[in-house]
């Protein structure tokens, strides 16, 4: 077995190992990185080494930094409660209000586990509460999540737009962004009708109801709200157990502590406004938040140092906070995403990367070979993780799309996102896994039978659709 093959084969078998068991993909990828570049390709550690991807480990962190200490100062709550009051007790904005918000969340820089977790208790809360479709809440968020998860400054977008550029390929960042964007809108707006839509749109809250002021449900209804405390970030592999057992703890418990007087005076001293107002940390950090996305769009500045800063000049301003906030960084899907980013550069300079696109490229067919790879990525990532997929599949797609097979490189990487990604709703996933987790008034064992039947339908479908518009047509 050629050098190439072994190494192709131990990809392979790291995806296998981490659906299979609960081992973070990212410490087997490492290990993975050593041993096939030592023992196969004869490299030593520094040259290993040198595959690790310090600017994407930089802006992984200083997202991830940032937005633990959004979550922690309630400012997340905070504009969440701003949104939902702003339907005017209209109950159909209510799941579009969490499609917005976590696409918002998502395209400014949050890990899209952790824009689930926050929002997805909160939604299926007000589901419960006025007889939404749990499913469909559910969905919105997801599809939401992913569909803010390409623009220029988002964790999603930032790793794919980087292995793109490092390839020398043609690529737009809008259209990929504005691409995920339609078709989780598209998909999300075709959910709305079938699962009850219409329907929604003739009930509206009691004037008594919307007029109240409570400070657990801005419709006056008692609903769960977004996760306190430590954020929920991690991956398929080795995170869903957890992930539903600290949601359903963090839930509970939030609703607890808001619901008796201890309960409130903890939360306001913990710097979360309990009523309509916003506390001085809030508004300085919804400040960082815009000023993160002026900085690195419009000035080019490198959003993991900007993040960083940011979070610097909030710290000042609570230093506990920004304790909690260190023990939050996404150290699990750090991991995981250098982690395959480093054995991928080990493939790279093995020559493993040129030898695919040889390969491919002799195939009668560069259509079919794109409609494989897409088919690859959404089967891949309903049960792995999504920024795995990217790391991995669209490195191996490079040498395709550079040996001119008539492919376009951006409908391709844009048809590669949507298909990598959309299948996210499924329970064996992390985003589905979450919802799930989530879903505390509902009958828990019909909800992940649905979910497993519409990622299966999602995870065959998608990428035939994707195809067709983005690569055939």
């Amino acid at each position: 077995m050629s050098t190439h093959l072994i190494a192709i084969c131990v990809l392979a078998l790291m995806f296998v190992i981490a659906t299979a068991l609960p081992i973070n993909m990212g410490v087997i990828a490492f290990v993975g990185a050593f041993l096939v570049g030592t023992l196969v390709a004869g490299m030593q550690a520094k040259g290993i080494m040198a595959g690790f991807p310090a600017e994407l480990f930089l802006t992984l962190v200083g997202i991830t930094f940032l937005f633990a200490q959004a979550q922690n100062n309630g400012t997340i709550d905070w504009l969440v409660r701003l949104a939902v009051r702003a339907v005017g007790g209209r109950i159909a904005a209510i799941p579009w209000v969490m499609f917005a918000v976590t696409a918002l969340l998502t395209s400014v820089g949050a890990v899209s586990p952790a824009a689930v977790a926050i929002i997805a208790p909160i939604a299926l809360g007000f589901a419960a509460k006025y007889h939404i479709n749990p499913l469909m809440m559910g969905l919105m968020v997801i599809h939401g999540a992913q569909g803010g998860g390409f623009s220029p400054i988002s964790i999603y977008g930032g790793i794919t737009n980087k292995v793109v550029n490092e390839a020398g390929l043609p690529i737009s960042e809008l259209t990929t962004a504005f691409v995920s964007l339609g078709f989780n809108f598209a998909v999300s707006l075709l959910l709305f009708f079938v699962f009850g839509g219409m329907k929604l749109m003739r009930q509206q809250v009691p004037k008594a109801a919307a007029g109240r002021s409570d400070p657990i449900g801005p419709f006056g209804a008692t609903v769960a709200v977004a996760a306190q405390g430590p954020q929920i970030y991690g991956d398929a592999e080795n995170e869903a157990a957890s992930e539903e057992r600290l949601t359903r703890e963090r839930s509970s418990a939030a609703v607890g502590a808001i619901g008796t007087p201890g309960g409130a005076g903890a939360g306001a001293a913990a710097g979360v406004a309990l009523n309509e107002g916003a506390t001085i940390q809030q508004i300085v950090t919804v400040a960082g938040l815009v000023a993160l996305a002026v900085l690195t769009l419009l000035y080019k500045l490198d959003i993991g140092f900007v993040a960083i800063s940011i979070g610097l000049l909030i710290s000042l301003m609570s230093p506990q906070v920004q304790k909690r906030a260190i023990g939050q960084v996404s150290w699990p899907e750090i991991m995981l995403i250098v982690g395959v980013s480093t054995y991928v550069g080990v493939m790279q300079k093995m020559g493993t990367i040129t030898w695919v696109g040889d390969s491919v490229a002799s195939l009668t067919s560069p259509l079919v070979v794109a409609l494989l790879l897409l088919f690859v990525g959404a089967i891949v990532s309903a049960f792995a993780s999504s920024t795995a997929v990217l790391g991995s599949l669209i490195p191996l797609a490079v040498p395709f799309l550079q040996a001119g097979t008539g492919v376009d490189p951006i409908g391709f990487i844009a048809a590669m996102a949507v298909a990598s990604t959309i299948v996210d709703v499924s329970p064996f996933s992390t985003n589905g896994a979450l919802v799930l987790a989530s879903a505390q008034h509902i009958d828990r064992d019909v909800f992940l039978r649905q979910l497993m039947i519409y990622g299966g339908i999602v995870t065959l479908v998608a990428p035939v659709v994707v195809w067709l518009l983005f690569v055939v047509l």
